[in-house]
């Protein structure tokens, strides 16, 4: 892995791009596959245009509009990711899928967007509904990135100033336990996709 890296794509992104974004994409790039858990975010990778933008103008309503554009862009390259095929399993909570982010018409594409991104066979997208029983994990949204081997395992967690990349052994075993008390609570993929319909017709 550390014979790969050099320049990427990211580095064209660098000056108007948080640096540590710009390391979350290379590891995504190395990654052989990602779980992800997120309660009131979409996911970065399956983040619509309208959906990054909309959140991009609410976050920094005072910056100039190339910068949002580069935001949009520099998603959107990342998303490129799951288009290689690689295996990518999303968890999301019922609370992100009600966000409307952008209003109800933006709202409506990113549900709409999950349901395609779901077609891929690389990708599976579940939810834990407001109903779950003992669910108690929201405080733990996280993405963990696997290595070409167990080693080189890396979880980011979002922090006020950026991402936060943890790769210390028993840290990513207690990382590992957590997201697998996660996935027992979500509902099997079909379920989750017939709430996303749900949500969406309620828009």
């Amino acid at each position: 892995m550390a014979n790969d890296r050099g320049k990427g794509w990211w580095d064209e992104y660098r000056g108007v791009i948080r640096p540590r974004a710009l390391d979350l994409a290379e590891l995504e790039h190395h990654a052989s596959y990602v779980r992800a858990f997120q309660v009131v975010h979409i996911p970065g990778v399956l983040q619509t245009e309208e959906h990054v933008r909309a959140a991009s103008v609410f976050v920094g309503p005072d910056r100039p509009e190339n910068e949002h554009e580069a935001r949009v862009s520099f998603r959107m390259r990342r998303r490129e990711r799951l288009e290689s095929g690689m295996p990518y399993d999303a968890i999301i909570h019922e609370a992100a899928l009600r966000m409307r982010v952008g209003g109800p018409k933006v709202a409506g594409a990113q549900l709409e967007h999950l349901l395609q991104a779901s077609d891929r066979s690389n990708v599976t997208i579940r939810v834990i509904p407001f109903a779950a029983d003992g669910f108690a994990g929201a405080g733990f949204p996280m993405q963990y990135v696997g290595g070409a081997v167990p080693q080189l395992d890396t979880v980011q967690i979002d922090a006020t100033h950026g991402a936060e990349f943890i790769d210390a052994s028993a840290q990513l075993h207690r990382y590992r336990t957590r997201l697998e008390r996660v996935d027992s609570t979500a509902l099997p993929q079909d379920a989750s996709l017939d709430l996303i319909r749900r949500i969406a017709q309620e828009l």
